[in-house]
Formats: C-alpha cells, structure tokens, sequence
C-alpha cells in the first residue's frame, strides 16, 4: 500500500497501462481484462489488475497533469516494482498530417514544466520513450495492422493559454502534438532505470478546430487501447 494506492503488495501486475481518465481505466478493465479485480478507489482514481490472453496486466488511472503523473508513476515504480509503464492518453496535434482518431507515439517529451527541478540535472534533460517498448509496440502494431505515427511531442502544464497562438512555436519545432503527463513519466522512468512509453490517441486538432466529446476519448479510443495491452503482453 502507498499513499495514493491502497492495493497490497503483490496485487500490480510488473507491467501497467496508465489512462489518465480514471473512467477509461474502468471501461478497459471491463472490456479486455479477464477476472479483473479493482486495485485501488482512493481519490476515486480507479485502478484494476486481471489478466489479457493469461498474462497479468494492471490498470491505473492517472487523472491530468504532471504532478498527477508523477505521483502515480513514481509510486508504481517505487512501491510496487512495476517495470513496464505505458501511457494511454489523448493529445492534440500540430501537424496536418496527423488526424483527429490517429494515434501516435511520444519518442520524447519536451515540457514547460518544472517537474524536473526535483532531480538536480545540471543542465535539460530530454526524456524519452524505452527503446524496449518500442520494439514491442511496433511488434503489436504490424499485428493488429494499426498505423502509429511517432514523433516528438510537448507536455505542457496550463491547458488554457491566453494567448491562442502559443502551440505554433512548438510546432516550428517539429513537434507533432500536446498532452500533459508523458514528460514526468519518462523522467520517473529514468530515474529509477525502467521502461515507459506514451502511446496516444489524437482528439483535437489545432490546425482545424476539430475535437472530440468526454464520452468518445473515454469509450471509443479502442484501437489504441487494443495496440497498448497487444505491446504489453510483448514486454514481458
């Protein structure tokens, strides 16, 4: 048991998916897991351990940003020795080649946070996804046969900017979208020498104005739910 999650020791899986919304978290448990068991209720962040195609996968929401990332991931890594973290989020993207419904790949994170003053780097440190991960993602995606589009992508902590232009400067860049907790997690991961990856379905586009509604990225992002437990039955 942590501070934050009540399951006792032995329950969570090594491997872990983590949604931010704690409701998505629910509807994979009740969709994929076989025999799954809710692991965690504290603060209403929903978590769940069973097993997918006899391999057993836990699932922990998150809830949004990188102080909420960072405390789930840090005492998932910390507290119950998980070694496989993978995100399975929404973003927004910058790129016209990247559609509402597509699903992308964070190969690093860059970020307005201060999260990382924490760690004392003498200097910025770039995080970015597990080379292990994304071999076993790219395994899964050829199997399913589901396009993921990789690239560098922004977490950012204000979702509201004031000012409506902000993300193109990122975007000049090269970076292909915005979320707000894939940074933390990768730099939790390095930190303690684990394995991480942020895998995200895109629900808004900047360039269009196009978005999706709370019910849509909670219940119908199934392809990139399906390529998540397909990379994390490869991990093990």
């Amino acid at each position: 048991m942590s501070l934050h999650i009540e399951a006792p020791q032995g329950l969570i899986a090594p491997t872990v998916l983590l949604p931010g919304d704690p409701l998505r978290a629910k509807f994979m448990a009740e969709t994929y897991l076989d025999d799954p068991v809710c692991h965690n209720t504290v603060r209403n962040m929903l978590g769940y351990t069973g097993t997918y195609k006899g391999v057993p996968i836990s699932i922990q929401g998150t809830g949004m940003g990188m102080p909420s990332m960072g405390i789930y991931s840090w005492e998932l890594i910390k507290e119950y020795g998980c070694r496989n973290l993978i995100r399975v989020g929404t973003a927004g993207s910058f790129s016209k080649r990247i559609k509402v419904r597509d699903i992308i790949v964070g190969l690093s994170a860059s970020t307005d946070s201060n999260y990382m003053h924490a760690f004392d780097i003498p200097g910025v440190y770039s995080p970015t996804a597990s080379e292990s991960l994304l071999s076993c993602l790219g395994q899964a995606s050829q199997a399913l046969g589901i396009e993921v589009h990789g690239g560098s992508i922004v977490s950012c902590d204000v979702l509201y900017e004031t000012n409506e232009k902000w993300w193109t400067r990122w975007a000049n860049m090269g970076v292909i979208a915005v979320e707000m907790e894939a940074a933390a997690l990768y730099i939790n991961a390095a930190y303690f020498g684990v394995e991480a990856l942020a895998l995200m379905t895109i629900s808004n586009d900047f360039l269009t104005g196009e978005e999706t509604t709370t019910e849509e990225r909670e219940k119908t992002f199934t392809e990139m739910m399906e390529l998540s437990f397909e990379t994390a039955i490869r991990c093990e």
